[in-house]
């Protein structure tokens, strides 16, 4: 059985993102009070990401940084001075607000400049410096919904702004950017402000006015949404009737398209390198055939990376919708998650699962991780515990595939998401809507040295693992565009397999590649064996010393007959990639 994949991708080159939340890197403010405001909890700028911060990336293999929360959001605190509409405080969630309820898509959050007046060209430089330091940059698009007060102030002359010229008399109109409830008033929910009496009537009075409603960017089409929608957003009109079967009027192309298409231009036009895409299957396949198109007419090298859920139409966003690669979160991720935790139905035939399902034609289109800043951290009591739990699904995100995979800013050295900081609960996410900072990725940043100092020895032998882990699969061509073998069928039961430990190949020419993860807590004492196929197409059917190298340890093994298969003993929570 040889399962190989058929197409891998020609150029060699595997996609390494650390992303990062530019309000929380370089927040060298400890106190994270709560609800605090940014004088009181500090806040991480542009500058701060600075050359040596950009070369420690670097140094971990990484080839690009995405950098979230860069374009103006709404936010409780007050840049009027420098002539930036104050927001509503009622449809704000967090004192610094979402960065995915986007206020003016053609500005940078202020929050993230050391002079606003100037905060532009301060991103500009970051752009600059992240490109000298030989990274690329991508940031977020958010096309399903804006702020509830939305407002270009820096838009390009002669632009036309979103909803500029709607007639909200209508509910809907191909020609409206956005949906209205004609003759009903927004309701702001009556549990919107924060827990704290302190500021209950203080920063929130519910007095926000919003006539006609629009409809709410969950595709809520009802005038008072809950506490739980996403209340503080307003859904975009592609031109697809909602209410009525969702009728689709494409022809001719709604002004809304237009818009997005121009506002992609102006951020390639900036230098960024790529984007991801929020919430993409809330917007028609159509649109992102009709705008990645003509972006990458102009900017071809350009990527678009797409936030998808839904496992049935990833083929629709690659092949129709022109995206380079999907979140395997519904898949992968939600896999592995299973088995970090040690959940009961937890095993690694889910694995096999996920690459035959996507190894006909995208399996190099899925992006891998382990964290983002939607989901809970891995070292939170609400998921591991311990971050260690995570190496063997780490090893398996970054290899079992040619696609790219992610690392979230603090998941290298642990960071847990403890407390409660504000609008976010104590969930074990790291809040994107209150300001506050990361204790353990602190220090490591230690001052703003990067020098890991301060960190533990367990943190630094746990950066350790995600450096060597990451320099292993950008320098292997195996892993970057080699073929897959799944070694399971043959080895499960031989000596010491369970469903919790998961071999396969991955090869390519003379470089061949052994790698075997163990889910379990404990130690497994295995037998691993060859298919005869293999051997012969290997070249060591032959008796003979043959020597496996963990890439990992760089310690050896030496087999002497691989027809009777050899023997290895892997620590629990752990995994090999032997180089043979």
């Amino acid at each position: 059985m040889d399962a190989s994949i058929q197409n891998p991708q020609q150029n060699g080159h595997k996609l390494l993102i650390y992303q990062l939340l530019v309000r929380l890197f370089g927040n060298q403010n400890p106190t994270n009070k709560y609800y605090g405001s940014i004088e009181e909890n500090g806040c991480g700028k542009f500058n701060d990401i600075n050359d040596l911060a950009l070369e420690e990336i670097r140094k971990m293999s990484f080839s690009h940084v995405w950098f979230t929360g860069v374009i103006e959001h709404a936010t409780m605190t007050d840049y009027s001075y420098y002539a930036i509409k104050l927001d509503d405080p009622d449809v704000v969630k967090g004192r610094a607000g979402s960065p995915y309820a986007i206020k003016d898509y053609y500005d940078v959050d202020p929050d993230l400049a050391v002079d606003v007046k100037n905060r532009m060209q301060e991103f500009e430089a970051l752009l600059e410096r992240t490109h000298q330091n030989g990274l690329k940059a991508i940031i977020d698009f958010i096309p399903n919904h804006v702020a509830r007060t939305y407002q270009s102030d820096a838009k390009p002359e002669g632009v036309i702004d979103i909803g500029e010229q709607d007639d909200n008399t209508k509910a809907f109109s191909p020609q409206n950017d956005f949906y209205y409830l004609p003759g009903k008033k927004f309701w702001v929910p009556g549990d919107a402000n924060p827990g704290g009496t302190e500021f209950k009537n203080v920063l929130k009075d519910g007095t926000f006015n919003e006539f006609p409603a629009k409809a709410t960017g969950n595709d809520v089409f009802y005038e008072a949404p809950s506490i739980n929608d996403w209340y503080e957003t307003i859904k975009l009109n592609y031109g697809v009737d909602y209410v009525n079967g969702r009728q689709t009027y494409f022809d001719p192309i709604p002004p809304l398209w237009f818009k997005l298409r121009d506002i992609l231009l102006f951020w390639a036009a900036k230098g960024v390198d790529g984007f991801r895409c929020d919430m993409v299957e809330m917007v028609p396949v159509a649109f992102w055939n009709w705008a990645i198109t003509q972006v990458k007419e102009a900017y071809p090298n350009l990527i678009f990376i797409a936030e998808a859920y839904n496992p049935q139409d990833y083929g629709r966003y690659i092949f129709d919708g022109k995206f380079d690669y999907l979140y395997d979160k519904v898949g992968l991720y939600d896999t592995l998650k299973k088995l970090m935790r040690n959940e009961y139905e937890a095993n690694v035939y889910e694995i096999r699962d996920q690459w035959q399902h996507q190894h006909n034609g995208f399996t190099e289109h899925m992006l891998r991780f382990l964290e983002n800043h939607d989901e809970v951290r891995i070292t939170s009591g609400h998921f591991a515990g311990n971050p260690w739990t995570a190496l063997p699904a780490m090893i398996v995100s970054a290899t079992l595939s040619q696609g790219p995979v992610m690392v979230y800013n603090g998941q290298e050295v642990g960071e847990p998401a403890e407390g409660t900081t504000g609008f976010s609960s104590s969930d074990g996410r790291t809040s994107i809507f209150d300001y506050c900072s990361m204790p353990e990725h602190l220090k490591w940043l230690n001052g703003g040295k990067m020098d890991g100092a301060k960190l533990s020895k367990g943190q630094k032998a746990l950066r350790t693992f995600y450096s060597n882990l990451l320099k292993i699969t950008a320098e292997h061509e195996a892993i970057r565009n080699g073929a897959f073998y799944d070694l399971l069928y043959l080895n499960e039961w031989e000596r010491g397999f369970n469903n919790k430990v998961y071999p396969y190949l991955r090869y390519i020419n003379q470089e061949r590649l052994l790698i075997i993860v163990n889910f379990n807590r404990e130690e497994v004492k295995l037998q691993v064996k060859f298919t005869n196929d293999l051997l012969n197409q290997f070249d060591i059917a032959t008796p003979g010393n043959y020597i496996f190298t963990d890439l990992l340890s760089q310690n050896q093994i030496t087999a002497t007959n691989l027809q009777e298969g050899f023997r290895i003993n892997i620590e629990g929570t752990c995994g090999v990639i032997l180089s043979f």
